[in-house]
């Protein structure tokens, strides 16, 4: 039954996403406030099947701490959740990813119309110099700029292994850093075909405020984002 439902929900989550591209396309063409709508609309769609074919609910806490306006999320990366189910939840997100995306037909041709921040990741420091640009561009239109500092997806009892990108882009953008945590892998484990069900946790965490310096935010960064992931993934063992 387990298999079945996973087989149900990754079928639907690619037609899903098929669908948008192919009947969304005049997105392309709208002012991209619209198109960013269209986005978060098919982002709730594909959590909603997750709801209803896999069994995986999601509770969200601590939105309270996200400000309004531009600032910067930083956090975990377990699975191909969070790349969609972030979203929806600020304003005007620029989620950084990496630039081999934007070649897919299309798909590519909207995260460029979203502005979406992509990064060459072995242009070493000239990539550093494009995601800082392109962030404080993000940050000058009053946008949330999301930024997973790792850089890729890891399990939920992986190491840390953060990445220099996100403290270079907290050292420039001058704006407040909300950290987050999640248990996501838990029930969407990456490189797997299986969904188990539950309830994924995403949950924000205080801002760390903006002019601290490269190693002070970093530990902070860190620390808020690790202990928070492991509360968050020993709730969700206790609870399956």
């Amino acid at each position: 039954m387990l298999a079945l439902r996973s087989l149900a929900f990754n079928v639907m989550f690619y037609v899903n996403l098929i669908a948008f591209l192919v009947f969304g396309c005049w997105f392309y063409a709208t002012p991209r406030k619209w198109s960013i709508r269209a986005l978060q609309t098919w982002a709730r769609a594909s959590q909603w099947w997750l709801k209803v074919l896999a069994g995986i609910d999601v509770e969200v806490r601590g939105r309270e701490n996200i400000p309004e306006g531009p600032v910067m999320l930083a956090g975990k990366h377990q699975s191909l959740f969070e790349t969609f189910a972030l979203l929806p939840l600020v304003d005007d997100p620029a989620m950084v990813l990496k630039r081999e995306l934007t070649w897919i037909p299309v798909f590519g041709w909207f995260a460029l119309k979203f502005r979406m921040i992509a990064v060459d990741r072995g242009a070493g420091v000239h990539a550093l110099k494009s995601l800082i640009q392109q962030g404080q561009r993000a940050i000058a239109m009053g946008r949330q700029v999301i930024i997973f500092p790792e850089g890729t997806r890891r399990a939920p009892d992986a190491p840390p292994d953060y990445k220099p990108g996100a403290a270079a882009l907290y050292l420039k953008l001058g704006v407040p850093c909300v950290p987050f945590a999640l248990n996501s892998g838990l029930y969407w484990p990456r490189r797997q075909f299986r969904r188990y069900p539950g309830t994924i946790i995403v949950e924000f965490l205080p801002p760390i405020e903006a002019g601290l310096d490269r190693k002070t935010y970093s530990a902070r960064l860190e620390e808020s984002v690790e202990t928070a992931t492991k509360r968050l993934v020993a709730e969700g063992r206790a609870t399956t």
